[in-house]
């Protein structure tokens, strides 16, 4: 192995220069609220509901998720409808899995699109309540059944746990926790590789969700020398993002390898994977992402994704 992968020139200044789009906080979680039934039956006559269809889609208008009264779905919070958390003006917030209903009182053009989609153009309060909306929801639609013997289960704390009524046994939201790393040369090359089902040209990081008993950063050598054979070193972590679709934790590193190591695609994941210049990821990056159609020999993820945020990171050093 070359001197450089044992002992990286890694600059010191490597990390994420913005929060990724799906970390941002903008509403006040309220947690204290989720036990509290007086509290949540007083505050659901001035409550707002984003309602969320069976697509995972919502509305909105001007980079905003439309939010409804509450009280449009009855004279309090249904029994499937999951507690998000309280704006700074006091209201509280609520999801609901149902069909969606345009505001009689937008503003502007109101559309219906999903958080891959919109993630990039929400504010800060829209990306946290829509996020942590789709998760929620989505454990709720496979969650119904207790996973001990079956029996049916009941929604409880607003939303934030299921009680099967007989053993009285809770059940809590389920995360996926993942690794994503960006693999470079201590210098100015990083690996970028392309998945087998994605087509010519698209390429991000490599990932791979974390097994029983590992840590992340074990969890990042054993992927990597999976999916493409290469023996990492100087794991470090660079930040996370949840990634409802459906239950997952992303959770970022940058490694250092061995630009003279050859590849081998060990998991059948990984089509193809090559070291890529800091000046042809730049060239990339200026193309747009995946959605762009843009001409370039590679194309990279967009924005919504902490991978496009570790890559343009990496990209930003001199």
């Amino acid at each position: 192995m070359s001197d450089h992968a044992t002992n990286p020139v890694n600059s010191p200044g490597f990390r994420l220069r913005n929060v990724p789009l799906l970390s941002r906080v903008g509403a006040d979680r309220a947690d204290t609220l989720r036990t509290d039934i007086d509290a949540a039956v007083a505050g659901w006559a001035d409550a707002l509901l984003l309602r969320v269809d069976r697509r995972s889609q919502v509305l909105i208008s001007g980079g905003r998720a439309v939010l409804n009264r509450a009280s449009d779905a009855g004279a309090s919070p249904p029994e499937n409808a999951v507690f998000l958390g309280r704006l700074d003006d006091g209201r509280h917030v609520w999801a609901l899995r149902s069909d969606l209903k345009p505001p009689q009182d937008s503003d502007g053009p109101v559309e219906v699109l999903d958080l891959r989609r919109a993630g990039d153009v929400f504010d800060d309060v829209s990306a946290q309540l829509v996020a942590t909306a789709t998760a929620l929801l989505n454990w709720h639609d496979s969650a119904r059944f207790s996973p001990v013997d079956g029996t049916p289960t009941k929604v409880i704390k607003s939303g934030w746990a299921r009680i099967n009524p007989v053993t009285g046994h809770e059940e809590f939201p389920r995360i996926d926790p993942a690794v994503i790393c960006l693999v470079h040369d201590g210098h100015d090359r990083a690996v970028l590789a392309r998945q087998t089902v994605w087509p010519p040209r698209l390429f991000s990081i490599l990932a791979g969700f974390v097994e029983a008993g590992e840590s992340f950063e074990s969890c990042v050598v054993r992927e990597i020398a999976e999916e493409v054979g290469l023996t990492v070193t100087d794991v470090q972590y660079l930040g996370s993002q949840p990634w409802p679709f459906p239950r997952s934790l992303m959770v970022g590193f940058h490694a250092v390898g061995d630009p003279e190591q050859p590849f081998s695609f060990n998991d059948g994941e990984i089509a193809e994977a090559q070291w890529f210049t800091r000046a042809e990821v730049r060239e990339a990056l200026d193309q747009g992402d995946w959605g762009s159609g843009g001409t370039s020999r590679l194309l990279l993820p967009g924005s919504i994704s902490i991978a496009r945020e570790i890559i343009e990171s990496w990209a930003a050093q001199d």
